[in-house]
């Protein structure tokens, strides 16, 4: 039975998640051939990621057919909110200014973040 709490991710079980994402449905045996190119893993790894992956609700395998349970972006949002918490005290301000201190953004993205940041605010009106 699938756990309550599947966005959060390691490092390779989202990388292999990436996979199924970027090519959903898709056949197991292919999965374990992508992330055998992808990231070097052999077959029998891929499958215990698998299914780990299924048994926590992320992924499911029916019949050998692969497809995601969760969106990419739900579990980018876990994963962008407790980087916050856990580096910044939840403190989004502090988050920004390290990052934009970290590295200069285009015109583009500036103009794109405003645009976020107004709809977040129309949300909360």
């Amino acid at each position: 039975m699938p756990t309550h709490e599947p966005m959060r991710l390691a490092e390779g079980e989202y990388r292999f998640a990436t996979l199924v994402w970027d090519h959903e449905p898709l056949p197991s045996g292919q999965l374990a051939t992508l992330a055998d190119g992808a990231l070097g893993w052999k077959k029998s790894t891929a499958y215990t990621v698998l299914k780990k992956l299924c048994e926590r609700g992320v992924l499911q395998n029916a019949d050998g057919c692969v497809t995601s349970l969760i969106k990419k972006e739900d579990v980018q949002q876990a994963e962008s909110a407790a980087v916050v918490d856990k580096t910044f005290g939840g403190s989004l301000p502090q988050f920004v200014a390290a990052f934009l201190n970290a590295k200069p953004i285009s015109d583009t993205e500036a103009a794109e973040i405003r645009a976020l940041l107004d709809a977040a605010c129309q949300k909360e009106e």
